[in-house]
């Protein structure tokens, strides 16, 4: 026991002395599962995140822009095509309807705001009205803006970058070792395709994953480790909604304190990235919430999210308050 605590101290020792922690100490931290060694990791992510964490909360807001009807089989999706979950569908988000939320998130402080569409890629003149429309939010100021169009070539992504959007969202969404069990119709490596490119161009990334859909605590370091090749800005952390009639639908819930852990493991593989909350967090209690600012979440997805609602922006506001942080 001695030799574990000595062990995570010296982690965080090298951590808070600017150095990266290989993938070694990483998986060996993640290997940890005594009540004195999860304290002791939660105590040394508090740390990290006090010294390398902005202490202004970053705030986005995202929008379904194109509902349903998904080619892509991803398991835990309620807008997969393959799957009978009842979602609304819908081809393009009318243009006025989204001005006018990018308007009020702009009115609310919300820092950035996101079109997110259904499907493997957004192209051609889908692309082109939703290019229309992030250039006119940028254009009117107010909010800065983000795109989430699937697995683009270069050329789409530039046609986004042009509008003035300079972040985009690519998440891995789970560990190279779990991820063929989940989807089968894209792969880790076209991801990582796509966030080669709007790198070349010059985007910021948001990319994350969402944990709790039966992989280990392993495989959740495995994501944060993989995490690394993609150097993003911001990393979105989803919990797991088991979405009726998905595949994941009956998937056991990660406790509490498992999702507490891994938030703490991915701040010690990433000191000074946005931890994000987004999707699924509503279903853990105010003081478990509170707990993930302090360990390492400084960043969040706010308002309502794609197929599922989230908590309101004034309840996010209160909350990063709370926790010490400023809007």
């Amino acid at each position: 026991m001695d030799n574990e605590i000595t062990f995570i101290s010296e982690c965080m020792s090298k951590v808070l002395d600017n150095k990266e922690l290989n993938e070694s100490e990483l998986y060996l931290l993640s290997e940890i599962d005594s009540k004195e060694g999860k304290k002791a990791i939660f105590d040394g992510a508090i740390r990290i995140t006090e010294k390398f964490a902005p202490r202004q909360f970053d705030s986005c807001s995202i929008v379904n822009a194109r509902s349903g009807h998904c080619s892509e089989n991803c398991k835990w999706c309620a807008q997969s095509g393959h799957y009978n979950t009842g979602c609304s569908t819908y081809a393009l988000i009318d243009r006025k309807e989204a001005l006018r939320i990018a308007h009020y998130n702009a009115e609310k402080k919300v820092g950035r705001f996101s079109l997110v569409a259904s499907g493997r890629a957004v192209k051609g003149k889908a692309l082109d009205y939703m290019c229309d429309i992030l250039r006119t939010v940028r254009e009117e100021g107010g909010i800065s803006t983000c795109a989430s169009m699937g697995l683009l070539n270069e050329e789409e992504l530039q046609k986004l970058w042009d509008t003035g959007v300079y972040r985009y969202h690519c998440n891995l969404e789970a560990a190279p070792s779990y991820f063929p069990k989940l989807c089968t119709t894209h792969t880790i490596t076209d991801k990582l395709a796509t966030i080669e490119a709007a790198h070349k161009i010059g985007f910021e990334i948001c990319s994350g994953g969402i944990i709790g859909m039966g992989e280990t605590r392993r495989q959740r370091m495995e994501l944060a480790i993989t995490l690394r090749q993609v150097k993003p800005h911001s990393i979105p952390i989803n919990i797991l909604c088991r979405i009726p009639g998905t595949p994941l639908e009956n998937t056991e819930e990660l406790t509490d304190e498992e999702i507490l852990l891994t938030i703490a493991l991915f701040r010690f593989a990433h000191p000074s990235v946005t931890l994000r909350f987004a999707g699924g967090r509503s279903r853990l209690p105010r003081h478990i919430q509170l707990q993930a600012l302090k360990i390492g979440i400084n960043g969040a997805v706010v308002g309502d999210l794609l197929t599922t609602i989230g908590s309101t922006i004034e309840e996010d506001k209160n909350l990063a308050e709370s926790a010490g942080y400023t809007l």
